[in-house]
């Protein structure tokens, strides 16, 4: 059968491969109403607050984007990168697509994009369609999977994609938190942040953005991730279950999240006489809000206000040479039989 089109044939760019690298997101500024639009957005996803919406929507408009905008702007205003006039966040993720990109080349066009915000989801997938990518894997930057994070972020996808005439066939990366290159990974950096220290923690803290309890017992999978994540961590670096312990960190509410809680943990072991810790959060692609100032900054000052006189956080990968290491792994397995 011939291949040519007839010369009326209307343009249509195809052939192509993508990958959009999907991330939570952040505000556009350090600002009250910027921070209250991103929350909105995030807090209204019935993904991340199962509450029935006639119950939690009036709460969600009513006292928390009153009263919780204000603060967590002020948060952001700490950690914000006003040379650049973004976060962090935005900085990373925009650098791991662009090393992504130069790692595949033409094999693959990439893009990236935030749940949350802006880049959207639905502007990543159009800059890709443009491209003529008529297959997309969907690579959520979660290495422990979470209907509160990666299920979100496909299932907006899948949103966008359907009201596209032209859909294109899409793969998705599942949870790599067990893959060989991500602990061994965490394992490297952990050793090479260390090795910048005059001294050595007693304890390693490996600290988890937390879930409700009652999602773990719904059957969500986080917990398990994470807790699999610091038993292939301690392998890869040869510790003990008392040297590198897990906690859960950022619970917001009155409802019982899923423990032990970072807070009370680090509390705890200074006031049991533990002076130097070092900590870390395997559950984050990209250094955020959580780690710059909660765990950087809140839970340093929590520890050497209970007797503890070090404390070392440990970055994430973000976009370094070990990061991309296990992006681009994760995502050349996943495009087997795709990429030539």
């Amino acid at each position: 059968m011939s291949s040519e089109k007839p010369s009326d044939h209307p343009k249509v760019a195809h052939g192509k491969l993508g990958i959009l690298l999907l991330s939570l997101g952040t505000p556009d500024a350090p600002t009250y109403g910027a921070v209250r639009r991103y929350l909105a957005e995030f807090l209204s996803d019935p993904r991340v607050i199962e509450t029935p919406r006639p119950i939690w929507l009036p709460i969600l408009y009513g006292p928390i984007l009153t009263f919780r905008p204000a603060k967590s702007a002020r948060a952001y205003a700490k950690i914000w990168d006003y040379d650049r006039g973004e976060s962090p966040l935005r900085t990373c993720a925009r650098s791991q697509a662009e090393k992504l990109q130069a790692a595949f080349g033409e094999a693959a066009e990439v893009e990236w994009s935030f749940r949350y915000g802006s880049p959207s989801v639905k502007d990543g997938l159009t800059a890709l369609w443009d491209k003529g990518c008529d297959r997309i894997l969907l690579f959520a930057l979660y290495p422990q999977y979470s209907a509160t994070t990666t299920a979100t972020a496909y299932e907006k996808a899948f949103d966008v994609m359907r009201e596209m005439r032209w859909m294109p066939s899409v793969r998705t990366v599942p949870h790599y938190c067990d893959t060989l290159e991500y602990p061994s990974a965490l394992a490297a950096s952990i050793k090479d942040s260390l090795g910048t220290l005059d001294w050595q923690p007693e304890k390693i803290l490996a600290s988890y953005h937390s879930i409700p309890k009652a999602y773990w017992d719904k059957g969500d999978p986080y917990p398990c991730h994470c807790f699999k994540t610091s038993r292939l961590l301690r392998e890869a670096l040869g510790k003990g279950e008392d040297e590198l312990i897990t906690s859960f960190q950022s619970r917001v509410g009155p409802t019982e999240w899923v423990q032990p809680y970072t807070d009370k943990t680090v509390e705890k072991l200074a006031k049991e006489g533990v002076k130097k810790l070092a900590v870390l959060a395997p559950a984050f692609s990209q250094d955020c809000l959580e780690t710059l100032e909660e765990i950087n900054m809140e839970l340093r000052e929590t520890f050497l206000e209970n007797g503890g006189t070090h404390f070392h956080y440990i970055p994430c990968l973000n976009d370094t040479d070990q990061g991309m290491w296990v992006l681009e792994s994760v995502a050349r397995n996943e495009l087997k039989g795709w990429l030539k």
